[in-house]
């Protein structure tokens, strides 16, 4: 019933800039926290940055002062604008809306199918 699709990933040089998009669509009644998560092979997914219907943001230090979260509430969409990226942010980006609450009543956690994104040195 809920969806979650993301665009914008890819290939770029380091220090050049990508965006990520992701759009959830279904029968949304409310979403309060949406998010950005990345995985390399071998390693657990790990949170990127977070943001909640309020506005609040939360980054890990690893992309902070880089990377800037984004919403549109009444789109229930999310953006990352990633710049002066590093080889080291090589890997599948993944959307997440978490206390995602249907029109059924359904509260829970949604992941997108990830992206790649690739930083070459």
């Amino acid at each position: 019933q809920v969806q979650l699709v993301e665009s914008g990933g890819g290939l770029v040089q380091a220090g050049g800039s990508l965006r990520l998009s992701c759009a959830a669509s279904g029968s949304i009644f409310r979403l309060n926290t949406m998010g950005w998560y990345r995985q390399v092979p071998g390693k657990q997914r790990e949170l990127v940055a977070t943001i909640i219907s309020g506005g609040t943001t939360d980054y890990s230090d690893s992309v902070e002062g880089r990377f800037t979260i984004s919403r549109d509430n009444a789109k229930n969409t999310v953006s990352l604008q990633m710049n002066s990226l590093k080889p080291e942010d090589t890997a599948v980006y993944y959307c997440n809306a978490k206390n995602l609450l249907t029109w059924s009543g359904r509260l829970g956690e949604y992941w997108g199918q990830g992206t790649q994104v690739t930083v070459s040195s």
